[in-house]
């Protein structure tokens, strides 16, 4: 299995803060926002892993980084020209995942729980795809994918819904084989000019090859200022309760 960060995009929900730097570079807590996804794939068992970034602040990502090793991963990098899409970020790893099963990861997603056991699973499954779900708030749902759900089966996913179908949110943890870049060739650009991320989902639901896991814990998206907030807030809660524990 192969592991992939989505570290590009603007940030322009997080002006003026990402006019000097990459928002994946942004501080959650203790640690720049980037390693939380770091240790999720490592965590899971996932040492080989791009990281996908834009143009501006990329320097910023290399020095940080490095090869990897202080880390213990191995990082390759690719530089997404213009931001089209998670889709088309994705499909910048083509050569890289080769035959392999993979597992894409937005930068700026936070989890509190290992993934390790819905890799696992992808990984000896014969679904395509395989993606999370957290339960999140009325507000948090109208700005994110939503899951509509038939029982435990995900039949649709909906982009920004005004009236949610349900509080199960399509985090941006998604698990694909290769055959997901076929899929993103023959993706049309929405109205806003991107390749969307639902379509992909919805692709494999139609071809009834999706799975999705529900996740027991939270999970933090920090992609505006208030959500920067809370996710340090939430970690730096965390983080003491740990040391308390040890």
């Amino acid at each position: 299995m192969r592991g992939i960060i989505l570290a590009g995009g603007t940030g322009s929900r997080l002006r003026p803060l990402t006019e000097v730097t990459n928002k994946h570079l942004l501080p959650i807590y203790n640690k720049p926002m980037i390693y939380y996804p770091i240790e999720t794939l490592k965590q899971a068992g996932i040492k080989d892993i791009m990281v996908i970034t834009g143009k501006e602040h990329a320097g910023d990502i290399f020095r940080l980084l490095g090869s990897g090793k202080r880390f213990g991963v191995n990082f390759t990098y690719r530089v997404q020209d213009e931001p089209l899409g998670i889709p088309h970020a994705i499909s910048l790893a083509e050569d890289f995942v080769g035959d392999e099963k993979f597992v894409s990861i937005n930068g700026d997603n936070i989890l509190f729980e290992s993934i390790r056991p819905y890799v696992r699973a992808f990984e000896k499954g014969s679904e395509e795809s395989r993606i999370l779900l957290a339960k999140g708030t009325l507000e948090q749902c109208k700005k994110s994918g939503v899951a509509v759900l038939k029982g435990n089966r995900v039949v649709k996913v909906v982009e920004k819904p005004a009236k949610p179908p349900s509080r199960w949110i399509a985090i941006g943890v998604y698990m694909y084989t290769p055959h997901v870049f076929e899929v993103i060739r023959k993706l049309k650009p929405s109205k806003r000019g991107e390749l969307e991320i639902v379509d992909v989902h919805n692709t494999y639901i139609k071809r009834k090859t999706l799975v999705a896991s529900k996740l027991k814990k939270r999970w933090v998206d920090a992609g505006t200022i208030d959500e920067l907030m809370e996710a340090n807030r939430v970690v730096e809660e965390m983080s003491k309760k740990k040391k308390k524990l040890t």
